[in-house]
């Protein structure tokens, strides 16, 4: 008896997690999950396991999501840019700049108002916009990607009506620029130091020259 209720509770516990699990990539934004590479090039998935790059790209992927707001938001039928997004955006590419191997996409979404198709275009102009005011702050347009818009098909808030939180662009983190030279034979050790080295910026510019003080 008590077997079976070990069993049977184990087997609500891997329910309760797998409905959970779908709960949260529904209901999260896009990107906020990454795949796990069960679908795909299987080859593919277990070079970049082997080199070392997967688990850094997944690793980045966290740390621009939970570093740096990575959703701009769009009023009703617009692609421009208010401040709120610009000020968004300018976080963006500070952040971006510190990564100079690593590429972006940048998804554009709508609400469920108009067709499709129409929200489709919409979607991608959102997402263009986003990429053309990065490249204006200094990012390589050969680094982001204005992906094909996933128009209305993927709303945050499930409604037919305007939802502001539905008219959105999600960045995020893709995987590297091949032919950067910091990323060479998978030695991303190089890489991660430089990163640290970079989010640490000294507290003074004083220094001690033979017991006084020297402002640099």
């Amino acid at each position: 008896m008590k077997h079976f209720l070990a069993t049977a509770s184990l087997s609500a516990l891997v329910a309760c997690s797998a409905q959970s699990d779908f709960r949260q990539s529904y209901f999260s934004e896009a990107g906020a999950q990454i795949d796990g590479g069960q679908f795909g090039n299987a080859n593919m998935n277990n070079q970049l396991v082997m080199r070392g790059e997967k688990d850094y790209v997944m690793n980045l992927a966290t740390r621009f999501a939970e570093e740096v707001p990575s959703t701009v938001n769009f009023a009703f039928d617009s692609a421009a840019l208010d401040a709120s997004a610009r000020e968004t955006l300018r976080r963006q590419a500070h952040w971006i700049k510190q990564f100079p191997e690593v590429r972006f996409r940048v998804f554009g979404h709508t609400d469920k108002v108009g067709s499709q198709a129409y929200n489709k275009r919409l979607g991608q102009r959102r997402a263009d916009a986003v990429v053309n005011y990065l490249v204006s702050h200094g990012i390589s347009r050969a680094r982001l990607e204005a992906v094909a818009s996933f128009g209305e098909t993927q709303p945050l808030i499930v409604t037919q009506g305007r939802e502001r939180r539905n008219r959105r662009t999600v960045t995020e983190v893709t995987g590297f620029v091949k032919s950067h030279p910091d990323i060479l034979n998978g030695q991303y050790a190089a890489v991660i130091h430089r990163d640290y080295v970079n989010s640490a910026p000294p507290r003074s510019n004083l220094s001690m020259v033979g017991g006084e003080q020297i402002v640099e």
